[in-house]
């Protein structure tokens, strides 16, 4: 029973339109990486790459994908210089 829900395609593809909105809600890039693999394994399980997966075999290429994804968006998208600023005098001395 579990199988058959994962192989569904556009479960895969509802739960990235779900992530990608609640992305737009909470800003960070962290659900759009979750988004980005949900919609992977969605478009793999609809062109036949998954049919013969188990469940958690989906589940590790969803987590692998999203985190390679949030990996990249990081790189992309992260500030230059956006380290943590440290201060070595205090204003009030």
């Amino acid at each position: 029973m579990l199988s058959e829900v994962l192989d569904i395609w556009w479960i895969w593809i509802a739960a990235a339109l779900a992530l990608a909105t609640l992305e737009v809600l909470v800003p960070g890039f962290v659900f759009l990486g979750f988004a980005i693999g949900a919609a992977a394994v969605g478009l793999m399980t609809l062109i036949g790459l998954t049919s013969m997966m188990s469940p958690a075999v989906l589940a590790l290429l969803f987590s692998a994908l999203s985190l390679v994804a949030w990996l990249l968006l990081r790189r992309v998208f992260a500030l230059p210089g956006s380290s943590p600023k440290t201060f070595d005098s205090d204003i009030n001395d």
